[in-house]
């Protein structure tokens, strides 16, 4: 999925979660991936935690699926409050 057709609001509550479940603050995170540098997150990941992200994040079509898929439709449900 192309950057600009992800809803804002959808990447800030997946941003927020990640951050939460690895211990970076929200406003790293988003910085570390929209510079392509993952190293701290990746240091907060055990190995297959980091090798799966790795994998996820070369392949856009990967990523595509992850963000629809039903489980991470529920999680920005539950953050967002909807």
């Amino acid at each position: 999925m192309e950057r600009e057709k992800m809803d804002p609001k959808q990447v800030d509550a997946l941003i927020q979660a990640a951050s939460q479940k690895l211990g970076i603050p929200p406003a790293q995170l988003k910085r570390e991936l929209a510079s392509g540098k993952y190293d701290q997150v990746l240091k907060n990941m055990d190995q297959k935690e980091s090798a799966m992200l790795q994998k996820v994040l070369k392949n856009p079509k990967l990523v595509e699926k992850l963000i629809s898929s039903p489980q991470a439709q529920a999680l920005y449900r539950k953050i967002s409050g909807k």
